[in-house]
């Protein structure tokens, strides 16, 4: 029988309902026990304690509730109890006094052993006097009265009154139970008392319909009371290997986590039950208590650097880990979600209910912290990490596949940036219709040349020669007008299609390099570089033929290679860099600050130039932290011999600022906004004309 206080184990609020009802129903109980034991003689007391079967009944009905039957799809709180069976079987023997005895002693000394709180072994007790004393007064109608000295043993006729009074029994068990549970939940009467309504009347009819048999055989002798338990014993067995194998099928081996298909079932389950609880709505659209099940989430977590511990210290020590996680994850969530294992390092963790986006994020954050806690294996310290990607029911999907494979890449999205957190976002997907479409639409855009380059310059702060240019991608989408970066590159770096937009870059460059190579104006023009294009075996190749095909020495092209990029993956990222920098291909390294660069590390990187990040730079007046950091990046740059260039310089001001750090150059709107190539060509003619010719490349 499903249990009211299947949730929690602490004692409802006082003055609530459902603790007036609890209230109600001890008092009842208490009552109807007083009314049931006032009638009992002393004779008939001593006749219970020196009858062996009354003995031999006790236990079986203690064993019943320690034991009770669990069948595939249950839990304890819902499971059939033999209990049942011989509890009325001792009211049809001997009378309500002794059932009531028995079970309230088998109630208690179960509820001891298990823990539970004294209101809920309070109520169970009341709630199975009253159910029996219903069934004695159906038995008292029809006639039929027994007593511990006066027993009863029903004969065929009385077959009617044996059905009926289970039928009362069950009725007000499951009645009382469901009222409880209404309450608890806050839920109608009626769906709580729907909820396993065909499984408990089956599970009672066969419960019920043994008693008369364990009554015939008590009768008889005692001795036979232990040949009944036999096909209880039998059922038990059977439906324990039964849950067993469930169990095996829906929970991972290693960490006992369920799994994927467990994961399903349950999010689907919360996901109906979140469906119900939005369309429950009052008058004025304002969602109940009741209705704050109207939002789930799905987490996806992904550990950090995992596959080193496995490579390193190997997957013993690697599966060790993954328990300790597991550990971790199910100490840290709420009551009542779930954590489950995927495959490798890959956990998720349902959340039925959640307020919003915010609880969400603290959610977590809590796993993320529970996780950074260090860790001591094999002797060795572990500082463990994950990433976190979180979608939303019914913000982002409807159903658990398109949920997860949102929760996946928001936790892809965590991982690439670094973030440890990310929330689902539309643009983030790669598999969006709007992504796509835009997908579709850049492909073409390659195909028709409406890629372009514009240029800026980068200015020396000492001299104000030119430094270079930089080419700054554009697309002149046909309906939307001229589009930056930002608007499309996130979209193609994360297919195929970065390398052909990589190649056309290069090549467009080159081209205009050579352009004004042949007018003399030598300036050095810098592309920037991609993650993807690292991981490109064919980009030094491309950038070498290239060169050739045009005339133009190395020192002509610089690419920009951000730091986080080469900070995240320098084991990937070091041949290409390499064999670039064996090219001659001059290398600077982008939006210096926001990653998380080592002196030895960098030290080790083949670039010529350092560029500090723009964020940086914009509160440089404004900021005396900001100031600080700018003058420690410059001297680190000018004691590693290489040249400090500051982005995003936008008046006069932050330029004189930055000279006086000791600044080597800079770019900016102060010293000239982006121009498309033909603006840029009379800009550098202008320049000459006036004397201000680049340096020369090196």
């Amino acid at each position: 029988m499903k249990d009211p206080n299947n949730t929690r184990n602490t004692p409802p609020r006082r003055g609530s309902p459902l603790w007036t009802y609890f209230a109600a129903v001890i008092a009842l109980g208490a009552l109807a026990a007083a009314a049931a034991f006032a009638g009992l003689a002393a004779d008939q007391c001593h006749a219970l304690a020196t009858s062996p079967a009354f003995w031999l009944l006790g236990c079986l009905i203690v064993l019943g509730e320690l034991r009770p039957i669990i069948t595939p799809g249950l839990t304890e709180n819902s499971s059939a109890s033999t209990a049942t069976t011989f509890s009325f079987a001792a009211l049809l023997y001997a009378g309500l006094p002794a059932a009531i005895v028995l079970r309230a002693v088998a109630l208690v000394a179960c509820g001891v052993f298990r823990r539970s709180a004294p209101h809920r072994i309070a109520f169970n007790v009341a709630q199975y006097t009253l159910s029996l004393s219903a069934a004695q007064l159906l038995l008292l109608a029809f006639g039929t009265r027994s007593t511990p000295t006066d027993t009863w043993v029903p004969g065929g006729a009385d077959l009617l009154a044996i059905a009926l009074a289970g039928a009362v029994y069950f009725v007000c068990n499951d009645a009382l139970v469901a009222a409880a549970v209404a309450l608890h939940e806050r839920a109608p009467f009626l769906r709580a008392l729907r909820g396993d309504l065909g499984y408990q009347v089956l599970v009672h009819l066969a419960l019920l319909g043994l008693a008369p048999l364990v009554v015939a055989a008590m009768d008889r002798s005692a001795a036979f009371l232990p040949l009944i338990v036999l096909p209880f014993t039998a059922v038990y067995l059977n439906a324990s290997a039964s849950v067993r194998r469930e169990h095996q099928a829906l929970h991972d081996v290693l960490t006992g986590l369920p799994n994927r298909k467990l994961l399903t079932l349950r999010t689907e389950e919360a996901l109906a039950r979140a469906r119900a609880a939005d369309r429950r709505r009052d008058r004025r659209g304002v969602l109940r208590r009741a209705e704050a099940e109207g939002r789930a989430g799905l987490f996806l977590l992904d550990l950090d650097r995992f596959k080193e511990v496995n490579d390193t210290l190997g997957h013993a020590t690697g599966d060790r880990l993954l328990q300790l996680v597991a550990d971790r994850l199910t100490h840290s969530v709420r009551p009542g979600d779930l954590v489950a294992r995927l495959g490798g390092d890959e956990f998720a963790v349902l959340l039925p209910s959640v307020r919003d986006e915010a609880a969400a994020r603290e959610v977590a954050a809590r796993l993320r912290a529970a996780l950074g806690e260090p860790v001591r294996l094999e002797g060795m310290m572990f500082d463990l990490a994950g990433s976190v990607g979180i979608a939303l029911f019914p913000d982002h999907a409807q159903d658990f596949e398109p949920l997860l494979k949102r929760a996946d890449v928001a936790m892809y999205h965590a991982k690439q940036n670094r973030s440890g957190v990310e929330v689902y976002a539309p643009e983030q997907d790669r598999n969006s219709p709007a992504r796509l479409r835009m997908l579709g639409e850049l492909r073409r855009a390659v195909d028709r040349d409406e890629l372009e380059l514009f240029y800026q310059p980068k200015v020396s702060l000492r001299d104000g020669q030119l430094v270079g240019m930089e080419a700054l991608l554009r697309w002149r989408h046909p309906e939307q007008g001229l589009l930056g970066p930002e608007s499309f590159l996130s979209v193609a770096e994360q297919t195929y299609l970065m390398r052909s937009i990589t190649a056309h870059v290069i090549q467009a460059a080159l081209a205009q390099a050579a352009a004004w190579w042949r007018e003399d104006l030598t300036v050095q023009v810098a592309v920037n570089a991609s993650g993807r294009d690292l991981f490109d075996a064919g980009l030094t190749e491309a950038v070498e033929k290239g060169l050739r095909r045009h005339g133009l020495p190395a020192a002509a092209l610089q690419l920009e290679i951000t730091e986080r990029i080469l900070m995240n993956e320098p084991a990937y990222a070091s041949e290409t860099v390499g064999a670039l920098a064996e090219l001659g291909i001059p290398l600077s390294l982008d939006d210096f600050g926001t990653g998380y660069s080592s002196l030895v590390r960098l030290r080790r990187l083949p670039v010529e130039e350092i560029k500090i990040d723009a964020s940086f730079v914009r509160r440089l007046t404004g900021s005396p932290d900001d100031a600080v950091i700018v003058r420690s990046i410059v001297e680190l740059v000018r004691t590693l011999g290489l040249r400090s260039v500051a982005e995003g310089v936008e008046d006069h001001a932050t330029a004189r600022a930055l000279r006086e750090l000791g600044c080597d150059a800079a770019q900016g709107y102060h010293f000239g906004r982006p121009m498309d190539a033909a603006t840029a060509t009379d800009w550098l003619r202008r320049r000459r004309e006036r004397g201000l010719a680049p340096e020369p490349a090196a």
